[in-house]
């Protein structure tokens, strides 16, 4: 599915259906829905939600895959019970959501491919993490469809801090 979702977003295929959504309720459902998985990792998730102004212009079914693709991610790469924090504040008349995990982190060179389609981070020893390494590259085309950027920081062993800032409407 995510294979033919990233070739039809190629090809400009998605319909996109933008509405007014509060950011904030999305983040608590894609956390609820992980609640499970983060439970039986005997990890957490804190939420620190402290934007005055969440409502943007976006397409709720991306925006939900947005979120899940990161805060997954977070999950995945981390190798102790994973210390998972997403927060959001605004600046410059934006929207700003920070997901910050304590996982395996990335190189500089690893940071620097992150959002190629098909890149995979090595994860030496650790067969746990399965995909296509089409994740942070379909998000990154979400955010660039939404007009909004992602950016990301991370070091080795301690972990990554993706940001993503959403005009607001």
């Amino acid at each position: 599915e995510r294979v033919l979702q990233m070739a039809l977003l190629d090809k400009g295929d998605i319909k996109f259906n933008f509405i007014e959504i509060n950011a904030h309720e999305i983040i608590e459902q894609v956390c609820q829905n992980l609640s499970l998985q983060v439970e039986q990792l005997n990890g957490s998730i804190k939420q620190s939600l402290e934007a005055k102004n969440y409502e943007i212009y976006a397409d709720e079914v991306h925006l939900v895959n947005v979120f899940y693709n990161l805060l997954d991610n977070a999950l995945k790469y981390s190798e102790n019970a994973p210390k998972v924090e997403i927060s959001s504040f605004n600046e410059n008349k934006e929207l700003v959501i920070i997901v910050k995990d304590e996982g395996l982190g990335m190189s500089k060179d690893q940071i620097n491919k992150v959002f190629d389609k098909f890149y995979r981070i090595p994860t030496g020893n650790l067969h746990n993490v399965k995909g296509f390494g089409l994740g942070l590259s379909y998000v990154k085309k979400i955010m660039d469809t939404h007009k909004g950027s992602i950016t990301v920081q991370s070091k080795i062993g301690l972990g990554s801090s993706f940001e993503l800032r959403f005009p607001l409407n």
